[in-house]
């Protein structure tokens, strides 16, 4: 299987299946000397780890990462970083009645016909666990930008058809509330909603908004690789999203140019500086040094436990119901994979900015004149 590797200076490389031996990644490209330990990771894997509330699996895992390689005596060596977390909780037996039939919302039909084989056991490679590895490097990434200044945070801005009042906003309450949302109202009525969705055994999707401070101007490049264009590449490999906007997003279609422009003025520092930010922190896919904002909506979680039609591999039409431990809100736990993949995408870039000028590199390698 290819495309399990992500980035061109900062590179990951993860692996493991839901109901294998485990979980983890491999960070190639880290710089040497950046302090890092296993406290680290473990604060980002405790945020998606199953079994915090009603509103996320059951499933009981420690998820305690284990770092094999690139880091002695606290700090990286820049050589790859090996991260393991091994599964401790696996129920492989809730799937032996899926294992011919294609489950609606998942990936069982495409990986058999791509394949003509599937890890059955939870999704195998498709599984939302596979997300753990990304996390695991995220926490990597995310130290590396804090010791530059910069520092990324996501959080729940809609539960079904509960919305945050951006007015009302208040970053501190994102930890205070199972649903990671930073306004107190809308999270009571997003548990209201969400218990209501348990009790008709259905599930519902949300929206992750992420925001990035700190990252001066001109990281990104200005064809492919932009910076939202690439962005959207890493939020859109989590496996449940099924849109992704920066700034204004869809609204700028129907917004006029004199709208949506944001104007520039000289700030306090003696630099140019926006007075709006509709771009989202992006102009000609690079960074404007103004905040860096994006939004990644999530599909409902395709496992419930309602009676559903679908088919399996020998062509017969069948009923299908989903047994096993699910979420009925993905969104809580996919917070801080798309934190990781916001991280590890603005990380690359920046590496990659550094060769972009030659009075740059000769400063680098003090060979600019005096």
């Amino acid at each position: 299987m290819s495309g399990s590797v992500y980035g061109t200076i900062f590179k990951i490389s993860t692996w493991g299946e839901s109901h294998g031996a485990g979980v983890g990644v491999v960070v190639d490209g880290c710089p040497a000397g950046l302090p890092l330990n296993e406290e680290d990771i473990q604060k980002y894997l405790d945020r998606r780890k199953p079994g915090q509330s009603k509103f996320t699996t059951a499933r009981s895992e420690g998820d305690k990462a284990e770092i094999l390689s690139g880091v002695f005596e606290g700090k990286t060596t820049g050589t790859p970083i090996s991260i393991v977390i091994r599964n401790t909780d696996q129920r492989s037996r809730d799937y032996s009645n899926i294992m011919d039939v294609y489950r609606p919302g998942h990936a069982d039909y495409t990986f058999d016909e791509k394949y003509g084989f599937r890890d059955y056991r939870g999704g195998g490679r498709s599984s939302g666990r596979e997300t753990i590895g990304r996390v695991a490097a995220g926490a990597v990434a995310a130290k590396l930008l804090e010791s530059l200044g910069i520092t990324v945070q996501a959080y729940t801005s809609a539960v079904g058809p509960v919305k945050i009042d951006h007015s009302k906003m208040d970053l501190e309450e994102i930890s205070n509330n199972r649903l990671y949302m930073p306004d107190k109202k809308a999270a009571a009525e997003a548990e209201s909603y969400l218990e209501d969705m348990i009790q008709r055994k259905d599930s519902c999707g949300g929206v992750i908004e992420c925001v990035v401070n700190g990252l001066p101007a001109g990281v990104g490049e200005p064809v492919f690789d932009k910076l939202d264009a690439a962005l959207g590449k890493a939020i859109m490999s989590i496996g449940a999203v099924k849109g992704f906007e920066i700034g204004d997003g869809f609204e700028a279609a129907a917004s006029l140019g004199s709208q949506d422009n944001d104007c520039f003025i000289i700030g306090k520092d003696g630099r140019p500086c926006k007075v709006t930010n509709h771009s989202g922190g992006t102009l000609g896919g690079m960074s404007d040094g103004s905040t860096l904002v994006m939004r990644a909506a999530f599909k409902p979680t395709p496992s419930i436990s309602q009676i559903q039609k679908t088919v399996d591999r020998y062509g017969k039409e069948r009923e299908i119901e989903i047994k096993g431990r699910h979420d009925p809100v993905i969104v809580p736990r996919a917070v801080v994979v798309v934190e990781a993949m916001a991280a590890l995408t603005v990380a690359d870039l920046l590496l990659m900015s550094m060769t972009s000028r030659l009075d740059k590199i000769k400063k680098f390698f003090k060979k600019e004149e005096i």
